[in-house]
């Protein structure tokens, strides 16, 4: 079975979900775009002072390939290694795997009215 191919929509919930997942931990929640700038790049860091943006190749990776370059873009920008790097790592792809409870999920059902 094939990965799903990665979609503006994807990226922009997977980033709203690492950027709560880094905030959770007290990380530098970095800006995240698509595509990068750099030809040919599937993933490029950009940092300024107090920030950082990632920037990701999207069209045509699989979902999979693109979260692992934005989970990556995170570590880099928040200069971990080790055994600290991979307890984040391992963090982020847990806010990416596990469901989460959105706004739709708190909102009651709605009830049909049909005209007589």
């Amino acid at each position: 079975m094939a990965a799903m191919e990665a979609t503006a929509l994807s990226f922009a919930n997977a980033a709203r979900a690492l950027a709560v997942a880094c905030r959770e931990r007290d990380l530098m929640v970095p800006g995240f775009r698509s595509p990068p700038r750099v030809p040919g790049a599937e993933r490029t860091v950009r940092r300024w002072p107090g920030g950082a943006t990632v920037s990701v190749g999207v069209r045509g990776r699989p979902f999979p390939a693109v979260v692992a370059d934005m989970v990556e873009g995170i570590v880099v920008v928040n200069r971990l290694s080790g055994v600290e790097a991979t307890r984040v790592r391992t963090a982020l792809w847990d806010a990416i795997t596990e469901p989460q409870a959105g706004p739709s999920a708190a909102a009651p059902a709605r009830k049909e009215v049909r005209a007589a």
